[in-house]
């Protein structure tokens, strides 16, 4: 059986590598939630329809992370997990170049759905590589160090967007992912995936995943216990403008402001919910508090009328923190399968639960229209932690659990 690779020098290698990568892709990956309103402004889109046709182009770009995460996955687990994380951001950081010249709406969703296709590989590889290579008891620190330094892509993208176009916004995170594919070379395959190439046993195989009932009703737990986490970036930080309408907001509420301070609150979740598991060992209880956190704090914001913005930007960064166990909940997933067909799965994982945002904001709408905006999240926010904390008592601890083996 191989073992993990020890050497202090590669491994401190691949986990600042994963950081920086998953730095460029959660830069890119938000960058339209946050020049939506400027972009569509330039383009011609009238102001009634800018929350309408800016959950079109965001569903589209979740719709290519959808084929994404099931084209890297495969790649991941049948050539290996560098290979993902050079051809994803590869991908794109092209995208994103071009989407600096879109000029009509739909120009703009299908460069989205290409970027949304690149982005899908990037976190999935990394979790992968490092749950792989570092020790079992360890490794919850590698990717809880991945996550919280990686999310803080977006504050550098609020940043970039405060004081340049949103053109230059585009350009400036593809630019960064090309001058990373540099720091990629050097990078080393795990030793799992090496001892899985020696094997006869499928690799990347996705319908492993539906053959088995227990094996798919596992998968779509491990989907399940992340659902509620884009339905608050995507809709109730996304659409803060209109929340803030809906609110009676002093001001008008930035979106912009509200994803920089909600990443930043990521980022220190991210952080407390790896140190919390590696404490008590256990990412299950650190899951259900989290879920705990969701709740409380989506009704603060929902029924803050009057809200400020000096108020927003303190519940963005609680809300924030309370989905911030986005990296405990890709390792929990990487934890659940065998390393031949475990990439499929950690790829594809996350970025269904980004995809799962479509058939969430068509629901929400449908409540939306009937019941109006806040009633709607309401309803949204408590159905989807119900399904997470549900889907969470049916998966099993995977706390320091040996990763060396495959599924049959």
């Amino acid at each position: 059986m191989s073992k993990p690779d020890s050497s202090r020098q590669n491994v401190a290698l691949l986990v600042i590598v994963a950081a920086l990568g998953y730095f460029v892709d959660i830069y890119d990956l938000i960058i339209f939630s946050i020049v939506r309103h400027k972009s569509f402004q330039d383009i011609g889109i009238p102001e009634d329809q800018m929350r309408v046709m800016g959950e079109y182009v965001l569903n589209m770009q979740m719709g290519g992370l959808l084929l994404g995460g099931i084209i890297w996955g495969v790649i991941g687990d049948k050539f290996g997990r560098i290979k993902v994380l050079f051809g994803s951001i590869l991908l794109y950081s092209i995208a994103n170049i071009v989407n600096g010249f879109v000029g009509g709406i739909n120009e703009y969703a299908v460069i989205r759905f290409i970027a949304g296709i690149g982005l899908a590989g990037e976190l999935g590889a990394g979790i992968t590589l490092i749950s792989e290579t570092m020790s079992k008891e360890k490794r919850g620190y590698g990717t809880m160090l991945v996550a919280g330094i990686g999310v803080l892509g977006a504050l550098v993208a609020a940043t970039v967007a405060k004081y340049f176009s949103w053109q230059i916004s585009y350009f400036v995170g593809g630019g960064l992912g090309l001058l990373l594919l540099f720091l990629r070379i050097g990078t080393f395959e795990s030793g799992m995936f090496r001892h899985v190439q020696e094997s006869s046993l499928p690799k990347g195989n996705v319908l492993m995943l539906f053959n088995n009932r227990k094996r798919f009703f596992k998968y779509l737990y491990c989907i399940g216990i992340g659902l509620p986490i884009w339905f608050v970036v995507g809709v109730l930080v996304t659409q803060s403008p209109e929340f803030g309408k809906a609110l009676g907001a002093t001001e008008p509420l930035s979106a912009a402001t509200g994803i920089m301070f909600t990443y930043l609150g990521i980022s220190l979740g991210d952080v407390f919910a790896g140190l919390l598991a590696q404490l008590i060992k256990s990412r299950k209880i650190t899951v259900l508090l989290f879920q705990v956190l969701i709740l409380t704090s989506s009704i603060v914001y929902l029924s803050s009328t009057g809200m400020t913005p000096e108020k927003f930007s303190w519940l963005c960064l609680f809300m924030g923190l309370s989905v911030g166990y986005w990296a405990t909940f890709v390792t929990i997933a990487a934890e659940q399968f065998g390393t031949n067909i475990r990439a499929t799965v950690t790829t594809t994982a996350p970025n269904f639960v980004r995809g799962a945002l479509i058939p969430s904001t068509i629901l929400y709408e449908f409540f939306a229209v009937r019941y109006g905006i806040i009633t709607s999240a309401y309803i949204l926010i408590f159905l989807l932690s119900a399904i997470a904390v549900f889907s969470l008592s049916r998966l099993k601890e995977s706390f320091s659990k040996d990763l060396d083996y495959m599924e049959v």
